[in-house]
């Protein structure tokens, strides 16, 4: 873009997904003329093949799991419940759907211009858009305004914009293993389970993250014969030891065979027209072979930074992720990255919270800086399993004493109601000023009730105020109000 030239827009957002959107709609809510790039559907991977419809589909899996226990409650039922998941998944895709046309009326309601292309920078704040035809097929369309079904729709092929700033917000994709190519129907990533409608009676999942130890909750709880393979010592190995301990004895005793510290030979899986075989085992143990119907990779996520020209610019990589500060700043001044393209926590809650934060400091309002501490984590396996702040094994890493209170939900009148009584919440504070460093919760309902913590923690509460806050009786949230309680070993009812 010439110097004395003017652009075309005040803010691009490349990229349409949960932070790209948030951050669009939020620029132009502060009187920015905003440009939306995206190379398909608004809702990036959250809406159309994560977070979204992978719930649509615990959510099923759950109320299946509670109607077989209906005689439980008094409810009789005449014969055996059963389910259809072809039915699962269509409902799946209506709450998609229903979603993505929401959010395709916010463009319009927040007079953002969306382009429907693949985006490249030509300079710091100039892009090249490839523009989708009508079809959602590259090449074909011209730019417009308005609402992802018309925006970017017509004759031409091309369009360059320019503007005052840019922010990347380009997600990620699904990796598989170093030399092991998912086919989308034997060897299948999280992509294929959000987008199909089949349901193996065998499945192997390699990575028990959260994406994998989701997916084998789900599988688990519609009758799927499920082994949970983990490279490292423990599931969920991000989470508090404690709480990642309670989830894989959950999982065992309900029938998933979780192998830890696996080693996979990867070179030596066969993939025929039947099934899957693959040799595991733990690091030093006996191997064994396993044929199932499906092997899921879950093994992680890569940046989509790719191919997005940037190195007509100064912003910095690291392993394909983008580097920024604590504004969301690239080394290149007027360029900003967020979400999934520059690693991290790498959910959709937090690239909506980076967005706002790079659009309030563009506007020069001086936010304050991401305080990743403070971010929510939420796992929807059964039980549940959310987090927030530093577990107990980062604050002995990092010196710092504590204190801790742990409740558990046996304990807890709602609990023993509703017949959920696995699980805890766990408090840790600072020893000498009692401040909340981290929340850790298993259980029902937990990825609800850690938006207390959230609250909490960004006004920096100590436990003793958790504690002394009423609880109303009887609710899931009082194993909050207990475990802060607990810390200085003042709880109620245990």
């Amino acid at each position: 873009m010439a110097a004395d030239s003017t652009p075309d827009f005040d803010l691009i957002v490349l990229g349409a997904g949960t932070g790209g959107y948030t951050a669009a709609f939020r620029a132009a809510q502060l009187g920015m003329k905003v440009a939306l790039i995206n190379d398909g559907k608004i809702g990036g991977t959250c809406l159309h093949v994560g977070c979204i419809p992978t719930k649509a589909l615990l959510e099923s899996a759950e109320f299946y799991t509670r109607v077989k226990k209906a005689k439980d409650f008094g409810i009789l039922i005449e014969g055996k419940p059963g389910f259809d998941y072809e039915a699962i998944a269509k409902r799946r895709d209506a709450v998609v759907k229903r979603m993505w046309t929401g959010l395709k009326s916010l463009v319009d309601k927040n007079k953002v211009t969306y382009i429907d292309g693949r985006g490249r920078f030509e300079g710091p704040t100039t892009i090249r858009v490839a523009l989708n035809g009508a079809d959602g097929a590259p090449s074909g369309g011209a730019a417009g305004a308005g609402g992802p079904g018309a925006g970017g729709r017509g004759a031409a092929g091309e369009r360059v914009v320019t503007a005052k700033d840019v922010i990347i917000a380009t997600g990620s994709h699904v990796k598989s293993l170093p030399g092991l190519v998912p086919d989308g129907k034997r060897v299948i990533t999280s992509d294929d389970v959000t987008t199909k409608a089949d349901l193996p009676k065998s499945m192997a999942i390699v990575g028990a993250g959260a994406v994998g130890s989701e997916f084998a909750s789900l599988f688990h709880d519609l009758g799927v014969a499920v082994t949970l393979l983990e490279y490292l010592p423990g599931i969920m190995p991000l989470e508090d030891r404690d709480a990642a301990s309670m989830l894989e004895r959950s999982f065992t005793r309900r029938g998933i065979k979780v192998i830890v510290n696996a080693r996979l030979d990867v070179p030596g899986i066969k993939v025929t027209d039947t099934g899957v075989t693959l040799s595991v085992g733990p690091e030093g143990g006996a191997v064994e072979t396993l044929t199932v119907d499906q092997l899921l990779i879950a093994t992680g996520r890569a940046p989509s930074t790719e191919n997005l020209g940037l190195e007509t610019t100064k912003v910095e990589l690291d392993r394909g992720f983008v580097k920024v500060d604590g504004w969301m700043r690239t080394s290149q001044e007027h360029v900003y990255a967020i979400g999934d393209a520059i690693g991290g926590l790498m959910l959709a809650h937090v690239a909506a919270h980076e967005g706002i934060t790079a659009v309030h400091e563009i506007a020069g309002e001086g936010p304050e800086a991401i305080n990743y501490d403070h971010q929510p984590r939420a796992t929807y396996t059964h039980p549940q399993v959310a987090s927030i702040g530093l577990t107990e094994q980062q604050c002995v890493e990092r010196g710092i004493a504590i204190k801790k209170g742990v409740f558990n939900f046996a304990a807890d009148a709602k609990a023993v109601i509703i017949g959920e009584t696995e699980g805890f919440a766990k408090i840790i504070a600072d020893a000498t000023t009692d401040e909340v460093l981290g929340v850790h919760l298993v259980g029902p309902g937990v990825t609800d009730l850690i938006a207390e913590a959230a609250l909490g923690m960004t006004l920096e509460v100590t436990a003793w105020e958790i504690g002394a806050a009423t609880h109303p009786h009887p609710t899931l949230a009082e194993v909050m109000g207990e475990a802060a309680m607990a810390v200085s070993g003042r709880q109620i009812n245990s």
